[in-house]
């Protein structure tokens, strides 16, 4: 195990560089405290031999001063050096998972269809702490430990190099027993870190499916996965200690042996006068100090696997590619104008494609309905016009722009969105309306952006208004009320091309007719596309474009698609007689 050959180990020292000067001190403190191991056995010999037997008075008042001030030394490095360690790790710590959460910031969308919420939790709380917990008190016995030994294998060869010649005759066997271990340790702590997430992503399913878990009686199910993902976890755990305990007893067996026989010849020495009490004392201390060192040393293979596989995860994560945004055309203000041209899109890992041969031009102001049974990409297309996806093939137009030539920061600023899944944070009604670049709006443009979606009556009557903590997801609303939360924020943004994905489904009648009315005022002079199911909600949009199979198969007015008699007018009247029913 030479671990400063290692890329992992070098890639995790640059985040240390921040912070090299109290690293410094760090392994200062450390190499202190290590010289201060040998001296102890060092003192032995002339305090026996000249105190003792000798009994030199100088000798018998110096050497208890000596032993105070190594304590001293000793106490004052070994503190800091582990302060200090702790506080290097923690901004480390900070920093990894500050750059972490950057990059899935701006991850691609297709990375979070693929991986699991909780596996990319686990990755961010999980691993990380385990990389740093590992990796420094690995670096504190690396540097600690193998300088003592050293040290005291210096002393022992100073009173007697041929009887510490011994103790390397156990050494080729130690590395070939390391190197083994080494290699189960970092297979089973990769399986590890896995069936972590697994763990994570299972319980973080069952609490934010809490409900759906009771009234479907789906305690048991998720009792069984999670039993089985903690028995995964509970697996790679104990058979990593195995591994470890069975090297680290293969180790002290191997030292065991060695100083045994050390032992014994040094006494047959002794009585040959040919090594006085004081060295034998302090060769045999120095033997018996050398073993919690070594023990600590064989021991620290674990941690560095553990480390080293953590490490490995997160930078997995952290190189991923982020979402691509080549574009150089930098804009203000679109029109609104959108043209699609032959576009074609499938999903990753799905054979077959969601949109066919779309063909749309929309001028500036005018107001699409997108209509269809479930699955007829209806809101694929809302998201490739939002680039959450990269065109394979065709094109998307804004203003005549490729959608490919702008950079995604502006083509997003100049679109609102509404979607289906409602998304609030546990944060006030107000933090949830004036999100992200529009948290500097002011409160007059809030409350406005409130009366137009018809928030402002529930608001208002809730205990601190705006200022109203509304729990996780939003919990403690309706979902009407979410939904005009977030009508009320595409509101604000105040962009020239809205999207709203099936944004009145949560509102009850009254509401919906209220929204409706809203959003008929707010489309004027910006381009807007509404997906709906609801056929009542459209009847007034300038082209209504029906899609089934992800082909669009009929493009009108909404009288004029009645007059058609073809699929929206099936729709239409299935909407119609299921209504009378109702």
């Amino acid at each position: 195990m030479n671990l400063f050959k290692n890329s992992l180990y070098l890639r995790l020292l640059r985040y240390v560089k921040p912070y090299s000067k109290v690293f410094g001190l760090v392994i200062f403190a450390m190499v202190i405290t290590a010289i201060t191991e040998p001296a102890i056995p060092a003192l032995l010999k002339p305090l026996l031999d000249g105190g003792f037997v000798e009994k030199d008075p100088d000798i018998i008042k110096t050497i208890p001063l000596l032993l105070i001030f190594i304590a001293l030394m000793r106490g004052v490095a070994t503190y800091v050096s582990q302060v200090g360690l702790t506080w290097v790790a923690s901004h480390v710590v900070k920093d990894l998972r500050n750059v972490l959460f950057q990059r899935l910031l701006t991850l691609p969308t297709t990375t979070f269809d693929n991986v699991s919420s909780g596996a990319l939790l686990s990755k961010v709380t999980y691993d990380v702490n385990r990389v740093m917990l590992a990796t420094t008190d690995a670096l504190l016995i690396l540097v600690r430990d193998s300088i003592a030994v050293l040290g005291l294998l210096g002393w022992m060869f100073y009173l007697n190099w041929k009887l510490s010649l011994l103790v390397f005759t156990i050494l080729p066997l130690i590395i070939v027993i390391v190197k083994i271990a080494s290699k189960h340790l970092r297979r089973d702590n990769l399986s590890m870190q896995e069936a972590m997430g697994d763990m994570t992503r299972i319980l973080e399913e069952a609490i934010s499916g809490h409900k759906l878990v009771k009234i479907f009686s789906g305690q048991d199910y998720e009792a069984r996965r999670f039993d089985e993902a903690i028995g995964r976890v509970k697996t790679f755990e104990v058979r990593t200690k195995a591994v470890s305990h069975l090297s680290i007893f293969l180790v002290q067996m191997l030292t065991a042996g060695a100083l045994a026989v050390i032992i014994y010849i040094a006494a047959v020495l002794s009585e040959q006068d040919q090594i006085s009490v004081g060295g034998f004392i302090s060769l045999f201390t120095a033997m018996g100090m050398l073993f919690a060192p070594i023990k600590r040393l064989t021991k620290v293979n674990e941690q560095v696997q553990q480390g080293l596989a953590a490490a490995q995860s997160v930078f997995d994560l952290m190189d991923r590619v982020s979402e691509v945004d080549a574009g150089q055309h930098q804009i203000q203000r679109l029109s609104g104008a959108v043209e699609i041209q032959q576009l074609h899109f499938g999903y990753e890992g799905c054979e077959e494609a969601v949109l066919h041969d779309i063909n749309l031009s929309v001028k500036p102001g005018e107001s699409i309905a997108l209509v269809g049974m479930s699955g007829s990409g209806k809101t694929t297309l809302a998201n490739l016009l939002a680039r959450f996806y990269s065109l394979p093939d065709g094109s998307i137009q804004f203003d005549g722009l490729d959608i490919n030539a702008l950079p995604l920061r502006d083509l997003r600023d100049n679109l609102a969105l509404v979607s289906q899944d409602v998304v609030l944070f546990n944060d006030t009604v107000a933090a949830n309306i004036a999100y992200g670049g529009m948290a500097n709006s002011s409160r007059e443009a809030l409350e406005a952006a409130a009366k137009a979606a018809f928030a402002w009556d529930f608001i208002e009557k809730m205990p601190q208004g705006l200022d109203t903590m509304i729990g996780e997801r939003g919990v403690k609303l309706s979902g009407g009320q979410r939904q005009r939360l977030a009508i009320a924020r595409a509101l604000l943004k105040d962009a020239p091309i809205l999207i709203f994905d099936e944004a009145t489904s949560a509102l009850d009648s009254q509401a919906e007719k209220q929204v409706q009315a809203s959003l008929e005022k707010l489309q004027k002079n910006r381009t807007t596309f509404i997906i709906a199911h609801r056929l009542s909600t459209i009847e007034k949009a300038d082209r209504i474009v029906v899609m089934e199979h992800g082909h669009m198969v009929e493009m009108g007015t909404h009288q004029d698609l009645l007059a058609a008699n073809g699929a929206y007018a099936r729709l239409y009247q299935a909407q119609h007689a299921l209504h009378q029913s109702v």
